[in-house]
């Protein structure tokens, strides 16, 4: 199943040249993400009824063609199978944006796991719901799994943070797009004004919650801007962001 849905870029979604944002874009696809969960039976107003809630593990983006303040968009997403099949350990979830004459700007795949919302343990995907989302084959990146991501061991620039009731989204955890805001302020000033970056990831390793201290480190390599998100009272990391 192919969700579409129509999306006009606002002022809160732009920044440098007028130019959609990357937090701009993670905005729109999080919201069709939630609107197609919900049309199925499993959205956040389902969650009483469920007991369960979709947690991200991993974003992929890839901007063909930045969209620009108030333009109108085509935005399209759906789950996707793997290799014509699905672990039910976790799925993924694609998406594509266009533009008002119907041209591909965006592309982009997720990485999602379901969890009981009174345990926080992961459950697998039953067929039933696999069934209800009516998976596709069609991968937008053509690049099947994401693949595991090696952190660098050595960083030239870092800042502290520490987490306030702000930053809570209603599972409880900083809310997923605030990530990324984290690791453009980690950024030393000349590669922030680089920005917008046309491909970026975002890999969630474990969540940050109210009132955590964290460390946002930067690194250079190979050719990729990369943020190490880790708490500063064990040092293990919490995410990985990927700028390029």
């Amino acid at each position: 199943m192919i969700l579409e849905e129509s999306f006009k870029i606002q002022s809160k979604d732009i920044g440098k040249g007028n130019y959609i944002k990357n937090r701009g874009i993670l905005e729109i696809f999080e919201n069709i993400g939630a609107h197609h969960s919900d049309i199925v039976g499993y959205g956040i107003k389902d969650m009483e009824k469920t007991q369960i809630s979709w947690v991200l593990i991993d974003w992929e983006v890839k901007v063909l063609n930045r969209p620009k303040y108030g333009q109108n968009l085509n935005v399209k997403t759906w789950g996707r199978n793997i290799d014509g099949k699905n672990p039910k350990a976790y799925t993924y979830r694609d998406f594509e944006i266009y533009d008002e004459n119907s041209n591909l700007c965006v592309i982009g795949t997720s990485k999602w796991a379901i969890i009981n919302i009174t345990t926080g343990k992961i459950l697998r995907i039953d067929d039933e719901m696999i069934e209800k989302y009516q998976l596709e084959e069609k991968d937008a990146l053509g690049i099947g799994e994401l693949k595991r991501i090696k952190e660098p061991s050595n960083f030239t620039n870092e800042i502290e943070y520490k987490v306030t009731r702000r930053d809570i989204d209603y599972n409880g955890h900083m809310h997923n797009l605030y990530y990324i805001d984290l690791a453009y302020e980690a950024l030393p000033q000349n590669v922030y004004e680089q920005r917008p970056f046309e491909e970026f990831r975002i890999n969630y390793k474990r969540e940050v919650k109210i009132g955590d201290v964290i460390k946002c480190k930067y690194a250079f390599e190979d050719g990729k801007h990369i943020v190490i998100i880790e708490n500063v009272k064990d040092l293990k990391t919490n995410a990985v962001i990927i700028l390029k």
